[in-house]
């Protein structure tokens, strides 16, 4: 459990709210499901909950139940013939059921009976067992939702939403952007043999902070991973603090898509065009080559914005800028207010 054993990592009022949630049904020893996007730290939540209850010095046992089909989840949580499962492998501690929405409701039934009588058999298996274990679920989808689909059992849903916490997406901590980042640097330079980490320059750290992120917490990890690998020297050391990130790995020229291009097309071809669409920002035809310039750079600007909702982060990526770049491209042509 030392995994677990560690500061939660970030001040944000959203943030503080949840560490206030786990410490509270930590303590109670009943259900509990965890919700929330990928990424979010669902598992790291559970651990804490195991660590932080009375059962912390018993087994915290784990499974992502999206990893296995129907027969092969069935024995490993509940043992087979004469094996012991995971239930009997944590009897006294903690179960935690990852990615609970893709159990079949035939597994649900005999998870209900668990949770709510402590009994289950093994697959094969004619004696009724009893179980001293406390069952935490997560799900990274809507599961009042799946009910009404009727992929997921409303009785044992209910059975599992005794206690409910939702973590917060990235987007919703933004003040915790910044250290996390400089955290799992950190830990990135620390697992290379690296020196100190310099830190990310104002101009990253503001770039950061305008991203959705999607992926959550797990994707500024590998984003913060791959700037460390990008901008450490030869030597281990840094030439000063990063001043790029790649936000996007799979941003090239000959990306990849669900629509495959014509065999035999030059690349060229297949390369998104930018070309301004805003006519009324082109120069006059007696215009000189400085005033064309500028004219057809502020209208590739404006149209990125346009584009992109006028999210500064993603506009710039959309031209293959660093966001300290565009930020001074909006200086420049007065679009910065």
């Amino acid at each position: 459990m030392s995994k677990f054993n560690t500061q939660p990592i970030g001040g944000s009022p959203a943030f503080l709210a949840i560490l206030d949630m786990i410490s509270h049904s930590a303590a109670l020893d009943h259900t509990v499901l965890v919700v929330g996007e990928r990424g979010t730290g669902k598992a790291m939540t559970a651990g804490r909950l195991h660590f932080l209850s009375p059962r912390w010095e018993q087994s915290f046992v784990a499974v992502n139940c999206a990893a296995y089909d129907d027969a092969a989840l069935d024995a490993f949580i509940f043992g087979e013939d004469i094996s012991a499962g995971l239930i009997e492998q944590g009897e006294g501690g903690t179960l935690f059921l990852d990615s609970i929405e893709s159990v079949s409701l035939r597994l649900q039934e005999k998870l209900l009976r668990l949770t709510e009588d402590g009994e289950y058999r093994r697959v094969r298996g004619d004696d009724t067992l009893t179980a001293d274990i406390r069952v935490i679920a997560a799900a990274g989808v809507d599961l009042p939702a799946a009910v009404r689909a009727g992929t997921f059992r409303p009785d044992f849903l209910d059975r599992l939403a005794v206690d409910v916490i939702t973590l917060p997406p990235l987007r919703r901590r933004v003040s915790d952007i910044e250290v996390l980042a400089n955290y799992f640097a950190r830990e990135r330079v620390k697992a290379v043999g690296g020196h100190s980490f310099p830190g990310f320059t104002p101009e990253v750290i503001e770039y950061l902070m305008a991203h959705d992120w999607p992926g959550n917490v797990r994707e500024l990890r590998s984003v913060a991973e791959r700037a460390v690998n990008e901008a450490m020297l030869d030597d281990n050391h840094f030439a000063g603090p990063v001043g790029e990130v790649i936000l996007d790995p799979f941003d090239a020229p000959w990306r990849l898509s669900a629509k495959q291009p014509e065999a035999g097309r030059d690349s060229k071809d297949n390369k998104p065009d930018v070309q301004a669409k805003d006519i009324s920002l082109q120069p006059a035809p007696q215009a000189g080559f400085h005033d064309r310039v500028n004219a057809f750079e502020k209208a590739m600007i404006v149209q990125a914005l346009e584009t992109h909702d006028h999210h500064q982060g993603r506009a710039a990526q959309s031209l293959e800028l660093s966001y300290h770049a565009f930020r001074g491209q909006l200086r420049k042509h007065g679009l910065r207010k």
